[in-house]
Parts: structure tokens; sequence; C-alpha cells
């Protein structure tokens, strides 16, 4: 058990491995857990299911995992609310699935939604496919019972859809990677199904054409998924499909039926090949089995940057340019309508300069471009020194304040973000 627990699907190497596992049944023992890590200054790395793609659940030699995934009750559901109370290890699709039977859906879905737990999505802020429309996981998360460093146990937020009484809480704790707090409990919000989506996929010469033809989209489709060459190769492997034979990049993009006219008039100009389907399952299959498919080539080094929408495709093609450089695979998946791309390095064990190198120029290009480090996946180890040059001096002393204040001792996931 201590091995299993020691890395995340980063695959990021830790020294050593945890002293200890703990499997908390439920908010009392969290609290009884953090009280005893404070009164002995023990390390506490809380996890779910290990899913993080940065290092965030990463634990090594004197460190204590507090492991949430067997706190796995969905409390309540209310139709009449549009609202959900559930616990930290309830995996993200069992939750959608349930919301389903009342006619509502959790909106945010990371395309490792069958394994993810809501607490690692809440702890990284997590997209997804559907963010397009929905928003990512702060967008859902209406209220928290969060257990402090010292086992005081707090709540935020509310149960309503509106509330802004006093500073809020709630957003802060939402992609804190456990370094703040454990989230115990969440309330969240769930969404009408929408009725009559078709789903559209549209292939292009290459990405940049697809990223043009969306920027002509109108409104706001529900999906807007874009894989470029080097990743429909590895999934058509993977599946057995012929996606690449149809053009060098593929845009999915999922709308109300109301909306599919617009999106047709706006792609079918410039796409090559174009498929309409009112059931959109395999087609988001194939969408969703991207890193499983390019983790057969190596290891992957799975970034994730975001560039203002108008620079999408510029930041595609430097991405392949880069790929040319170093010479290194470059499989790139965009949540296209929100400029969050996910240019994944298939690492050589033989040329690690190389990779290195290339995910470098990506940070590099994406704070040129005027975006982020990272969407939507966190910092956790991987981009604690990236962090430091997309964040101002000030910005950073603030921010590690607000850890001291949370955690004076730093026992709360100690080594990541910050």
């Amino acid at each position: 058990m201590l091995d299993s627990r020691r890395t995340d699907r980063s695959g990021s190497a830790v020294e050593g491995r945890p002293e200890a596992v703990l499997l908390p049944r439920d908010a009392a023992d969290v609290a009884k857990a953090l009280r005893w890590a404070t009164s002995t200054g023990t390390p506490i790395v809380p996890r779910g299911a290990g899913t993080s793609l940065t290092g965030a659940s990463t634990a090594g030699t004197g460190t204590v995992v507090l492991d949430l995934s067997g706190m796995n009750r969905i409390v309540s559901l209310s139709a009449a609310d549009a609202t959900a109370v559930v616990e930290p290890g309830v995996i993200t699709a069992d939750l959608d699935r349930a919301a389903a039977t009342v006619g509502l859906r959790y909106a945010p879905d990371p395309a490792s939604h069958e394994i993810s737990t809501i607490g690692g999505n809440i702890a990284t802020n997590a997209g997804g496919l559907r963010c397009a429309k929905y928003g990512v996981t702060r967008d859902s998360v209406l209220g928290l019972s969060v257990i402090l460093a010292d086992g005081t146990r707090i709540e935020t937020g509310t149960g309503t859809f509106k509330g802004v009484a006093g500073y809020d809480l709630t957003g802060l704790f939402v992609g804190s990677e456990g370094t703040l707090g454990v989230v115990v409990s969440a309330t969240v919000r769930l969404r009408p199904i929408p009725a009559g989506l078709t789903t559209i996929a549209a292939s292009f010469a290459d990405a940049a054409a697809a990223c043009t033809a969306l920027a002509g989209v109108p409104g706001q489709p529900v999906i807007a998924e874009l894989l470029d060459a080097a990743a429909l190769r590895a999934v058509d492997a993977y599946l057995g499909t012929s996606l690449a034979a149809r053009g060098s990049a593929l845009l999915i993009v999922q709308a109300s039926t109301v909306d599919s006219p617009g999106v047709l008039s706006a792609l079918r100009p410039t796409a090559v090949s174009l498929e309409v389907s009112s059931d959109g399952d395999a087609l988001l299959h194939a969408r969703r089995s991207a890193l499983p498919a390019i983790e057969q080539l190596g290891r992957p080094l799975i970034e994730d940057i975001a560039v203002p929408r108008s620079r999408l495709p510029e930041a595609i093609t430097a991405i392949a340019d880069i790929a040319a450089r170093w010479q290194i695979p470059i499989c790139t998946l965009a949540h296209a309508a929100d400029g969050n791309l996910h240019p994944i390095i298939v690492d050589d064990p033989s040329r690690p300069a190389a990779a290195a190198s290339a995910a470098d120029e990506i940070f590099a290009l994406a704070l040129k471009l005027g975006g982020t480090i990272t969407g939507e996946h966190g910092v956790g180890t991987l981009k604690r020194e990236w962090l430091t040059r997309e964040l101002d001096p000030a910005n950073l002393t603030l921010q590690r304040g607000l850890k001291n204040l949370f955690d004076p001792q730093g026992i709360l996931n100690p080594g990541k973000v910050l």
C-alpha cells in the first residue's frame, strides 16, 4: 500500500516512500489525524484517486498519506435545489450519473472522470470537456466543509447559487492542492441536461485552420475539443480507428440542436471532412482515450497551458515548431473553446534534456502569448519553478502569507505549489 500511494499519474519521482497511509471513514477521523499531525509536526499528503498530472499527490520519506477515497458518499441530492452534497472520495462520473436520474448533470468532466474524485477535482480546480460552456470546478462548487491543519472544522460558502457574505474562502480552497486544508464535504451545483445535442466532427488540413474555423462559431458550444495529427495517430493505433486519414486535425464540437446550424456554417467552408451525429459517444470516447493512447508511445509529460483564444492558432503552430526543433514527439490536445492546450511530450529516456527543454519552451510560449502555465491541472511539484516566473514578487509574497496563515507549521502537502 505504501508504494502505491507514493506517486500519482504524473509518474513524478520522489525520494523514499511514505511512513504510513491513513484511511479516514469520516470528517471526525480527518480532524483527529490533523490534530495528531500538528502535535507531532508530521507532514500530511491528502490524496484521492492519484490522478494528478503534476506530482501534487506524491508522498516521500517522512510523510503520512491521508487517503480520502473511502469517504465516497453522496450525502444528498436535491432536484428542487439543483444541488448535491458529496464527500471527497465520490467518483466524478458517479455523481454525474446520480444527477442524471433526476434530469440533471454535474458539469465538470475531466477526461479522467471515470476514476478521478470530486476531492481531487476541487484540489486542482479541474476542468474537462464541458468546461467550454459550464466552466471549471470552481464554477460548480457552492460551499465546502474543510478541516484545517490544527483539526478545526470550518464551513465556507452556502447552499444557494448566490452568496457574497464575507471573503470567498470557497474559491480560495478550490485549486489549493491540499496545501491550505482538507476538504471533507462539498456542496456542488447541478445543471439541467440539455435537450437535443448534436455532435459535429470536422477534420481540417491542420490544427491552426481548425482553430480559425472555431473562432467563427456563434454562441457557446457545450464541448469544443481539438486533436492534432500526432494525437490522432496515437488514438488510431490504440482504438483501431482511422481518424487521421480524414485530415491532420480533428475538431469535435457538441452543441444544442438550436445552435448546431451556426456551428456547421462556421466549420463547413474550410473543413476537409464533416460528420454530424445525434449520438456523440463514440467521438467523445476517442477524445477521452487520447491520454491512454499516448501512454502507449512512452512516458508522457502532460503539459497544461492556456492562452487567449485569439492566440490559439499561433500557440499550436509554435508547439509544432518546438517538437521539430527538439526532434521529440508532442501530441497536442485542446479544450479549444477556452484556449486550454495539452501539449503532451512523449519522453525519450535516452534524451532527457530534449523533453525538459521542449517543456521549458512551451511554458515560455504560454507566458509570451499572455497566457498561463496551467489552466486546470495545477502546479504540484512539476511547475513550481515556473510559477515564480508567472507571478510577480508581491503576488508570491501574499500567497506565501496565506499559506502560513492557514498552515503555520507547513505540514499540509509540503513542497507543493509554492
